[in-house]
């Protein structure tokens, strides 16, 4: 059988060689928003959770690649998983140096591993298809958020710690529909969506918000009252845990959604020539990788 089609034939899917390696070595422990305790800790656990599963958003997509009919989905496809791949190998990186900084992440991406790994070989490949397309949106939600607003990527603090997932956002916006338009042409059900999507937007706040608890509980200044509480309160201030993210990510259980009905073609345009036009600010990590 073969499958057909993408939304878009026009959407570029670049992969692009780069490396944060060198620039994270003079990473201080707690990197984001001047210090701050708690935003740098979910930006460990996000960090810690993405190689493992850019890794599983690989192996879901790819089962289905052979089937493919459509050039410019199979064309998409391609790009898809080059750049997940280089997602999860600039993450490690990361999270390597994060290790060295006494965060927890080498744990947590064991788990991640093991978890997903289990899941690859219990659940139908369809299902994990449904997984991926659901947490595309969670990504694909943050990433528009990381691009739209200053104060969020302020946030991250660490100039490169900035670079990193403002490239990792420029990249999931411009893939954001292509695990969803595979699990279409691949004749996914409005059900299993669903109620994927509906168990996976409960499972990985709580999850996020149990991996930050217990990565917080092995800083020591976490026990100190006079970071601890002004950090909690800057966090709970911040836009990634509004209710209009939240009001976005629950959009995908509408019945005619696409990832597409939010239009980011403008912003994908401004942070491509930002980021990797004639002066883009991170040409010389492309120069790096491919030196």
């Amino acid at each position: 059988m073969t499958l057909t089609q993408t939304s878009n034939a026009d959407r570029k899917v670049p992969t692009r060689r780069i490396s944060f390696e060198e620039s994270l070595q003079d990473l201080p422990k707690h990197f984001a928003n001047d210090g701050d305790l708690i935003s740098s800790h979910v930006a460990a656990g996000l960090s810690a959770v993405f190689p493992d599963g850019e890794d599983f958003f690989v192996r879901s997509v790819r089962h289905f690649r052979d089937q493919i009919a459509d050039p410019d989905l199979k064309r998409q496809v391609t790009g898809f998983i080059g750049q997940e791949a280089m997602h999860g190998r600039e993450h490690r990186v990361f999270n390597d140096r994060l290790h060295e900084l006494g965060y927890p992440v080498k744990r947590i991406e064991r788990f991640t591993k093991w978890g997903l790994e289990l899941r690859t070989k219990v659940a139908p490949a369809k299902a994990n298809l449904a997984a991926t397309a659901a947490l595309e949106h969670f990504t694909a939600t943050l990433a528009e958020i990381v691009l739209t607003d200053a104060e969020t990527r302020n946030m991250f603090g660490h100039p490169e710690v900035q670079n990193l997932f403002t490239w990792h956002a420029l990249e999931e916006s411009e893939h954001k529909a292509v695990a969803f338009d595979v699990y279409k042409a691949v004749g996914g059900t409005e059900r299993l969506r669903v109620w994927t999507m509906t168990f996976l937007r409960w499972g990985f706040v709580l999850g996020m918000v149990l991996q930050t608890a217990i990565s917080l509980l092995g800083d020591r200044d976490t026990y100190r009252p006079r970071v601890l509480f002004p950090s909690l309160r800057r966090f709970l201030k911040s836009p990634v845990v509004s209710l209009s993210v939240w009001r976005q990510l629950k959009d995908y259980n509408r019945r005619d959604f696409h990832p597409d009905d939010s239009n980011t073609d403008a912003l994908v345009e401004q942070w491509r020539t930002e980021l990797f036009g004639d002066a883009g600010t991170l040409n010389d990590k492309l120069a790096k990788a491919s030196a």
